[in-house]
């Protein structure tokens, strides 16, 4: 199935039109966001043309070609091949990269409900992969290679190229900016010797950006980004085998004296990692979009088994007890829906967001959890077999509270913030 590229659809007015500009950066001395005045104020579901058009583009993109598949993938553990061309060839990969590159040069939000709405059936295993590559891999690249570094490589990552983002270590998960990884500068040239661990999209990437440390005197601030081609030695060491997003490759990397030219530098040496903290930031969002369409679509299947389902001569659906917990789950979605849509508005926006994006991974996590868990439950045997695909949104589910940032870590940052107001 070959669908018209996302930015060709748009209408040559809606491309002009300021709705559609992006801001420019704001800074401020305050790490949380307070009210401002604006001309005409919206609810959080007021989207633009864009916006919309993505959303439901990739929504039937998904049922159309990624349905099908994800049983036998999720079976095999291994990512369909065709189904990542078919992203290159609809925009997927490339959705915030500018139309320069090869990108759909879309809006954050415009990202944020890509992944959201693809999860309507269960497809977290893909949107996995297309999150962590937009909002890491081109995220860091986008926002702080130089110009000849984003000719030759965001091209790639936009129009056929899978890429990685490598920075956990065994002993450095949580506490990331512990890494070994080595960079070692010789003179034109530095050499990688290290590893990583629990890294997405691994096996699958042609192009990763390492983070290594060129001075372990300096503590983080000698941690680096760099460029690296698999070609130039990365070594998959083993693929795990994990409780969800089974075909999503989860891989531990070797390198062992990996040359790595100075031009591959990724931004100022010894400012890794800012970049790391940045791009991880903007990557919770993407997380709890996540999220919210693995409770979603968990909750949408339910639900309509609740209405087919008969017990005692009536529908599940009917018995009170059932409608207050189907209530009461659909609240938790609808606010972690909207905590995760604030976050990406202040994002675009150029304001504080660190701790509304912690707070929207940290509830849409747990609102998952919740959902996918109920939803098992209310469908009985029937839940619990994996035919009708709910258990594998309840695997799927645990990952959120873990990866880019666990639970306990997205407290922290959100006391860190709030606390200090208070004195």
């Amino acid at each position: 199935m070959n669908f018209t590229r996302l930015t060709s659809k748009l209408p040559q007015v809606a491309r002009a039109s300021s709705l559609l500009t992006r801001p420019v950066r704001q800074y401020s001395s305050l790490k949380y966001a307070v009210p401002t005045i604006c001309e005409s104020p919206s609810s959080l579901y007021s989207f633009t043309e864009e916006e919309l058009m993505f959303k439901d583009t990739v929504g039937r993109f998904a049922r159309e070609v990624v349905q099908p598949r994800v049983q036998a993938m999720d079976e095999a553990e291994v990512m369909d091949k065709d189904i990542i061309d078919s992203m290159f060839e609809n925009g997927l990969m490339g959705l915030e990269t500018e139309g320069d590159f090869g990108g759909a040069e879309a809006s954050f939000t415009a990202a944020v409900l890509a992944v959201e709405g693809k999860l309507s059936p269960p497809f977290m295993t893909v949107i996995a992969l297309c999150d962590i590559h937009n909002t890491l891999t081109n995220t860091v690249i986008r926002k702080w290679a130089n110009k000849d570094l984003k000719e030759k490589y965001l091209t790639r990552l936009a129009t056929d190229t899978v890429g990685s983002f490598c920075i956990s270590e065994a002993g450095a998960g949580s506490d990331a900016f512990a890494l070994q990884t080595r960079a070692e500068d010789k003179g034109d040239h530095y050499v990688i010797n290290g590893g990583k661990m629990w890294i997405s999209n691994s096996g699958e990437a042609e192009v990763f950006v390492i983070f290594a440390n060129v001075d372990p005197s300096k503590g983080y601030k000698g941690i680096t980004a760099f460029i690296v081609e698999k070609e130039w030695g990365v070594q998959i060491a083993k693929k795990e085998k994990k409780l969800g997003i089974r075909a999503s490759s989860t891989c531990v990397l070797n390198f062992d004296d990996i040359k790595v030219p100075k031009e591959n530098v990724l931004g100022t040496v010894g400012d890794g990692y800012k970049y790391a903290i940045d791009s991880l930031n903007e990557g919770r969002i993407g997380i709890a979009a996540q999220m919210i369409g693995c409770a979603q679509g968990a909750f949408d299947i339910a639900a309509t088994y609740a209405h087919e389902r008969k017990q005692f001569g009536k529908p599940l659906a009917s018995f009170q007890a059932m409608q207050h917990q189907f209530a009461q789950v659909a609240v938790e979605i609808e606010s972690a829906r909207l905590m995760t849509y604030n976050a990406a508005r202040l994002k675009e926006e150029g304001k504080p967001f660190v701790m509304e994006a912690a707070m929207a991974k940290f509830k849409a996590t747990k609102v998952a959890e919740q959902a996918t868990s109920y939803a098992v439950e209310w469908m009985g045997g029937n839940g619990f077999v994996r035919e009708t695909g709910v258990e594998k949104f309840y695997r799927d589910s645990k990952i959120g509270s873990i990866y880019e940032g666990t639970n306990n870590m997205q407290l922290e940052t959100i006391a860190k913030i709030l606390l200090p107001k208070y004195k």
